[in-house]
């Protein structure tokens, strides 16, 4: 933004300029914001300007839960700790997904899914130290 001060007939302003886009001044005099046209001819940049259209989300597999049917345990490679959860109760997660990140030997080890399927209950949290074959997630 640049300031200026400007005095005509007598009388001061003083112009704050906002930014300049084409032809159109975006500013603001005596605290009061106007658009003001610029007459001069537009320089046309070399440079093309790339417009991405907007990415649209893909639609999410739904999964019907089964009353009574039993989960599917997500178990600790090895002994450590867990650093990162990734998924929360509820989500549904889809084979290979990363459900955490944890610690084992001085390495970070990235524990995905076995299987499609609903969170139904996370036994750890982060900072948690597990054992190896610990039940971490549960998936219906």
């Amino acid at each position: 933004m640049k300031k200026f001060k400007f005095t005509i007939h007598g009388n001061e302003y003083a112009v704050d300029v906002h930014g300049i886009e084409g032809n159109l001044a975006h500013l603001e005099v005596n605290g009061t914001a106007y658009d003001v046209e610029i007459h001069r001819k537009v320089k046309q940049s070399k440079t093309p300007t790339i417009v991405r259209p907007a990415i649209k989300e893909p639609p999410r597999p739904s999964i019907h839960k089964k009353a009574g049917g039993s989960s599917y345990p997500i178990l600790a490679p090895l002994p450590g700790s867990i650093q990162n959860l990734k998924v929360s109760k509820g989500d549904i997660v889809e084979k290979g997904q990363l459900l955490l990140i944890m610690e084992a030997m001085k390495m970070e080890n990235r524990v995905l899914s076995d299987r499609a399927g609903v969170v139904e209950k996370l036994r750890v949290s982060e900072g948690s130290t597990v054992l190896q074959g610990d039940v971490l997630i549960e998936i219906v």
